[in-house]
């Protein structure tokens, strides 16, 4: 019986070595760092001050897709290609004699984008869109930090069919669920 009293004890004890003896080995690391800083005040580390500093990404990274609707011509390429199909375009050929104007290149636009949304949600960040784009207007951009509340806000909204003067022949003007994206 009284062996049995001193085992308990003596276990207790060891429990609480070994509890302090692990919490000093992984604080060796931090105060390793630690020291390091001290030493140069220029140390760099590996921590990054989110949100005020950001992360340099490297060159061809893929982020958020970017539509600039003014330089589309409604091809709808980007929409063929995409193996996700989370590219929705809907267009209308315009009347003859009506202008939409002109790309920043010069390229006349005969078609009118009604509708031109990318799901995020869907997406697969392959790029292949943005490779098939003949006026480049579709691009990737550097932007990686697109976090939302809810999945509404990947649903990217680029076509404003408020520029034209007649609506598609049986089409509904739609809500829509998220604001217009703008680059990063």
């Amino acid at each position: 019986m009284h062996g049995d009293w001193v085992c308990g004890v003596y276990e207790y004890f060891k429990a609480i070595f070994l509890g302090i003896w692990s919490t000093l080995v992984g604080m060796r690391i931090t105060m390793a760092r630690f020291f390091d800083y001290v030493k140069d005040p220029l140390y760099q580390g590996v921590t990054v001050q989110y949100p005020t500093e950001r992360w340099k990404v490297a060159e061809g990274y893929r982020g958020m897709l970017f539509n600039d609707i003014d330089d589309c011509i409604v091809c709808s390429q980007c929409a063929n290609e995409c193996p996700a199909d989370c590219i929705i375009i809907d267009a209308e050929k315009a009347a003859k004699g009506e202008d939409l104007g002109k790309t920043s290149n010069g390229t006349p636009k005969k078609i009118k984008a009604w509708r031109f949304d990318i799901d995020l949600n869907h997406c697969l960040y392959c790029g292949l869109c943005t490779e098939v784009c003949p006026t480049e207007c579709l691009i990737m951009t550097d932007a990686y930090d697109y976090a939302t509340y809810s999945r509404d806000g990947l649903y990217l909204l680029f076509a404003r069919p408020e520029k034209y003067t007649t609506a598609p022949a049986g089409a509904s003007p739609a809500a829509s669920p998220a604001p217009e994206a703008k680059p990063a």
